[in-house]
Formats: C-alpha cells, sequence, structure tokens
C-alpha cells in the first residue's frame, strides 16, 4: 500500500500534468495562430500587383512585426506557464487562475491589436487602385471557409 504523503504526491503530481495538458489544448484550440499573417503577406504578393517600393516597404513592415509578433508570442507562452502553475497550485478556479487567465487574455489582446495595426499599415502602402482587393483578401483570410 501507498503511504499517504507519496499518494499526496501522485496526486499533485498529476494534477499538474492535466492542468497542463488542458492549458496547452485550449492555447492550441483557441489562440491565433502566426501563419494567418505570414498567410496574408503571401496573398498580398500574389494577387496584388505591387510596384519595387511597395514591395521594399512591406518587407520592412514584416521585419518590424516579426519582432513584435514574436515577443507577445513569448510573452503568451510565459502567461500559459503562469497559469499551468496557477491550476497546480489552486486544483480550482480561484484568485490566481482568474488572474492569470486575465494576463493571457490581455496578451492575447495585445497581440491581436498589433496584428490589426500591421494589417492596416500594410494597407496604406497600396494605391487607392488596390486598396479594395487588399480588404478582400483581408476578409477571406479572416472568414473561415465553410
Amino acid at each position: 500500500m501507498m503511504s499517504s504523503r507519496r499518494r499526496t504526491l501522485w496526486t499533485i503530481a498529476l494534477a499538474f500534468l492535466a492542468g497542463t495538458a488542458g492549458v496547452l489544448l485550449g492555447c492550441w484550440i483557441m489562440m491565433p495562430r502566426a501563419p494567418h499573417g505570414t498567410e496574408l503577406h503571401a496573398l498580398l504578393h500574389r494577387e496584388i500587383a505591387l510596384d519595387p517600393r511597395q514591395e521594399a516597404q512591406l518587407d520592412s513592415l514584416e521585419t518590424q512585426f516579426a519582432v513584435e509578433r514574436a515577443t507577445l508570442e513569448a510573452h503568451m507562452r510565459s502567461d500559459n506557464a503562469a497559469l499551468a502553475a496557477a491550476i497546480a497550485r489552486e486544483h480550482d478556479d480561484g484568485p490566481a487562475v482568474a488572474a492569470a487567465v486575465d494576463r493571457a487574455h490581455r496578451t492575447m489582446g495585445a497581440l491581436q491589436k498589433a496584428t490589426l495595426a500591421h494589417v492596416f499599415a500594410m494597407r496604406r502602402l497600396l494605391h487607392p487602385d488596390q486598396t479594395a482587393a487588399f480588404d478582400r483578401l483581408v476578409v477571406r483570410a479572416l472568414t473561415p471557409a465553410s
């Protein structure tokens, strides 16, 4: 038979693993994925004829945004680790879990806002005759295929 202390340690370990698995699964399902920005960039190059100046400016924007996105994604990973630790400590939806969820949501919101600012910065590089096509690309990228 297992001692009470050993059983408690196993319970804590299993709860931590279950909590971590839940967080990872939730992030995989709920978090925005990086390919959307890359996908929009590829669609822009493929479907809208850009002049060399626009290409250079777009490449510069993409480089800047890649750094910002990587920073925010690192913050999200840190927020998720803090959430997993809070779940392991509280084993319930307690104050530390709620605070960790709020931090993660703020970071996700910051990433979404940064992504939108990047999309609008790309749009500002376009000539008036290119913006309607770009707007259609954005809507297509944000609308799930049925």
